[in-house]
């Protein structure tokens, strides 16, 4: 067993981790909105969807990895519905209430889906798997093969670790905003939500020759 190759890319897990979780995005995004509306629990379960998209992506990159760099059609209808599911969230924060004293386990149902759903429909995940998890996992485990399960489990537990003390941090602060501030907060959330679709249009727009 190499333990340095494994010490090294738990080390490479853990440091991407925490890269992706701080980074702004649309899943960081809807973990704040969610935090925002419908308090921590909710924001955590937000927090946790990569435990269900990025797990199968981790499986599949390795699999599929060279196949989905060579097939614009993938990305382009990827982008394209992201788009479309991001602009439809970022509008609807323009709408929302403060959060009210009762939350169910129905609002964390739906923000957990919500939270799959965003990093589901976000190309940027895949691509990030296909150009720089898959490879290292791949080049990884020509010599140690559980080297790349120790990455994943640092990247996955580093990347819901950071995005939960956001999501914690929000509610905290949520305790002392007004309605006003909520309302602030929400439209900057939508605003940013309205940014990464217009992000996700133009890389459908960048891939429309190579697929029409």
């Amino acid at each position: 067993m190499d333990t340095d190759l494994i010490a090294s890319l738990a080390a490479v897990g853990v440091a991407l981790g925490i890269v992706e979780g701080i980074k702004p995005g649309p899943l960081l995004t809807m973990v704040i909105r969610e935090s925002l509306t419908k308090g921590l629990k909710a924001g955590m379960w937000t927090a946790a969807a990569p435990i269900f998209t990025d797990g199968p992506m981790i499986i599949a990159t390795l699999l599929v990895a060279g196949w989905m760099a060579t097939q614009p059609m993938v990305l382009f209808i990827i982008s394209l519905l992201g788009a479309v599911f991001l602009t439809k969230m970022g509008v609807d924060c323009f709408g929302l209430e403060p959060p009210s004293a009762e939350l169910g386990d129905d609002d964390a149902s739906g923000s957990f889906k919500r939270g799959i759903l965003t990093n589901l429909l976000n190309p940027n995940v895949y691509m990030f798997w296909v150009l720089i998890g898959g490879p290292l996992m791949a080049s990884a485990a020509e010599e140690e093969p559980f080297a790349p399960i120790t990455f994943a489990l640092c990247f996955l537990i580093s990347i819901i670790l950071v995005k939960s003390a956001i999501a914690w941090l929000f509610v905290g602060a949520g305790d002392r905003l007004s309605t006003r501030g909520y309302r602030i907060a929400l439209s900057i959330c939508g605003l940013a939500m309205l940014a990464f679709a217009a992000g996700f249009a133009y890389q459908a727009y960048g891939l429309y020759p190579e697929v029409f």
